[in-house]
């Protein structure tokens, strides 16, 4: 019998937590302030940089397209355009606002939910796989105080979030319902999937379980949303309505707003609550309803590197069907660039900033290889601290007391990240060449450059991680700046200064452009060895963490 399956009896629920006068929402409001104080650096660079983006595309929307005419010939190509309707979604209104929320409300809810399952599987699974639940749970804590506590943690993230969007907005000069209507349907989102997470972790016995199979849950609804987006041109389709970030959509801010979209939104969020809070109820801490598969004593796990391989096998498969299946839609959108560009100078401008060079469609395969490198540095760095969740979950101990030594463990990983991270591009080129149908070496070889700023993302990481272990998640935000400047930089225009930030921003652009230029990539490379092996030997020398 495994404690993976076994649920509380009555009379050891009642033991368990808070006593039967406490209540069951006993010490929410410190488990609150608890979760707000450890996230009060996380939550709000979320909230203000995701927030700050709307604003940032109003102001790029308003430069770009001047005139109504403008607006009025993008939105014609944009709901003319499946592969595009499939990305962003249909264009309600051809104002400055719906081009905004064309833009951004898709992503912005994909975004949120990113937001709101870290939020909550942190304060939920992730305590109690580390051992702390248990120990407040021996105090006056309620038995769903946990629960409510990242709940309300999470509310509280959407809610500011909605409150940054809109006055940002209405800074930008898309005031108005409008505004509200964006706002409340990107954070009514986030809600809702953080209801989604709170599920996943009664369900899983790991954080990173939990978190996994709510963003399958979140790409599965980005899917679906695609699937009908690109079958109808105003949202009508049953797929998109099948998927929350289809109902986000489908609020068509700026374009005689659904307010009761919101009310469906609010009454799926009541549902998963109960659901969640029902869940709760009926285990234990620690315990989940579905068992973990005991692995084989013996064989392709015997070593660090297959043992690393069984557990990260999963997201890297997971990642790179996304890699491609998304290089194939780019290369899809590649041959429609000119068309979709048209006469508008300045959007030809922003991609031949983005790719760094005149030819339209090169600077366009540029962008968009540049676009995977950028995703690709969010794997390198979750591969990465998967060594810091072993060890801090306390399953790396048991390892490093037997014949396998520090580096030797690391190796293990560290192969899956830097070179599941080579794979991910080599598949996702292969896609952007197989999508537009032609220059497959050198669409290939333009993915396959992007790989030493990966890695130089990846050997911060290592570096962090093996000499400042506490701090190692603040990889995510070197990642996200580098995020930022990638996707927000040539639209604003951002000064070549800020920009050099990113390592991104020193490869060559390819195809096309002046041609491979190996300096800078040998240069990025071999930093990014020095950090990673830097790394490694802090990690030799410092103490495990328990």
């Amino acid at each position: 019998m495994t404690s993976a399956t076994m649920t509380t009896p009555a009379g050891a629920r009642r033991r368990t937590g808070a006593g039967a006068g406490a209540g069951q929402l006993a010490g929410t409001w410190r488990l609150l302030r608890l979760a707000l104080r450890r996230d009060r650096v996380m939550m709000p660079v979320w909230v203000l940089v995701l927030g700050g983006s709307f604003a940032s595309v109003a102001g790029s929307l308003t430069s770009l397209y001047e005139t109504a005419g403008q607006r009025a010939e993008l939105a014609a190509s944009m709901n003319g355009n499946s592969s595009l309707r499939a990305m962003y979604g249909p264009v309600f209104d051809d104002s400055v606002g719906g081009l905004v929320s064309w833009r951004m409300a898709a992503f912005g809810a994909v975004l949120a939910a990113v937001m709101s399952l870290i939020v909550v599987v942190r304060h939920t699974r992730e305590e109690e796989e580390t051992g702390r639940q248990e120990m407040l749970s021996s105090a006056m804590v309620g038995r769903r105080a946990p629960l409510t506590a990242a709940l309300l943690a999470a509310v509280i993230a959407n809610a500011a979030l909605a409150l940054v969007i809109a006055a940002g907005l209405a800074g930008s000069g898309a005031s108005g319902a409008g505004a509200v209507a964006l706002a409340l349907a990107v954070a009514g989102t986030g809600v809702l999937f953080a209801c989604t997470a709170a599920i996943a972790a009664q369900f899983t016995e790991s954080a990173r379980l939990a978190k996994g199979l709510t963003a399958a849950v979140v790409g599965a609804a980005f899917v679906l949303k695609a699937a009908g987006d690109s079958a109808a041109d105003d949202g009508s389709s049953v797929l998109t309505w099948l998927s929350p970030i289809g109902w986000a959509e489908n609020v068509r801010a700026y374009a005689d707003e659904r307010w009761w979209v919101l009310l469906a939104l609010a009454a799926a969020v009541a549902v998963q609550a109960v659901l969640a809070y029902t869940l709760a109820g009926r285990r234990d801490v620690g315990m989940s309803f579905l068992a973990t598969r005991p692995g084989p004593a013996q064989g392709r796990i015997s070593t660090a590197f297959g043992l690393a391989l069984r557990l990260q096998r999963g997201a890297l498969t997971g990642w790179t069907l996304s890699f491609a299946v998304v290089g194939v839609a780019f290369g899809g959108l590649t041959g429609g660039a000119a068309d979709l560009v048209g006469d508008n100078a300045k959007t030809r401008e922003i991609f031949e900033r983005m790719g760094g060079q005149a030819g339209l469609t090169d600077a366009f395969l540029a962008a968009m290889v540049s676009v995977l490198g950028m995703v690709a540095a969010l794997y390198i760095v979750a591969s990465v601290l998967r060594l810091h969740g072993e060890e801090t979950a306390g399953r790396a101990e048991p390892v490093l007391a037997g014949g396998v030594g520090r580096i030797g463990w690391a190796a293990g990983h560290l192969v899956i990240a830097f070179g599941g991270a080579a794979l991910l591009m080599a598949v996702g080129g292969l896609g952007l060449a197989v999508g537009y149908g032609h220059e497959l070496p050198a669409v290939l070889g333009a993915a396959l450059v992007q790989l030493p700023a990966i890695w130089l993302l990846g050997g911060v990481t290592v570096l962090l991680y093996g000499a400042l272990p506490k701090v190692a998640v603040a990889s995510w935000g070197v990642a996200g700046i580098c995020l930022a400047l990638g996707w927000l930089g040539p639209a604003v225009n951002m000064p070549q200064a800020v920009m050099d930030i990113s390592p991104f921003t020193h490869l060559p652009k390819l195809p096309g452009g002046t041609g491979m230029e190996w300096g800078p990539v040998l240069a990025l490379t071999a930093v990014a060895v020095v950090l990673a092996g830097a790394g490694a030997v802090a990690l030799r020398r410092r103490d495990v963490l328990t």
